[in-house]
């Protein structure tokens, strides 16, 4: 798995998925660890969600995730808040948009 695929099935899942409760914008930084590492971002704005693969120097938060659970996570296997309860990967920010997140956002498999 390159980072290049890890990316495109980051955005054939979240792009789709159903983030209509959230009213703010949101940027999370994703560090991905092990096969295919590199560093994207997840963003919420006007209620869509978009994925990057760049940097955010300007993010509300930053998740570390080996790439593996990442996928599990697109795959259905886990959810996110699944994953990070379960501390499969971890998060550093502002706590009331990640959890916007985790509350908010559907994925639509």
């Amino acid at each position: 798995m390159t980072y290049r695929d890890i990316v495109d099935r980051m955005r054939d899942v979240f792009e789709d998925a159903d983030a209509r409760n959230i009213f703010e914008h949101i940027a999370i930084q994703i560090n991905i660890t092990g096969e295919g590492s590199g560093v994207m971002y997840l963003e919420v704005a006007q209620r869509q969600v978009s994925v990057e693969p760049y940097d955010y120097y300007d993010r509300d938060g930053l998740v570390v995730i080996d790439s593996h659970v990442l996928m599990d996570i697109c795959d259905g296997k886990y959810t996110l808040r699944h994953a990070y309860k379960q501390g499969m990967l971890t998060y550093q920010g502002n706590e009331r948009k990640w959890l916007a997140c985790l509350n908010n956002i559907t994925l639509q498999r």
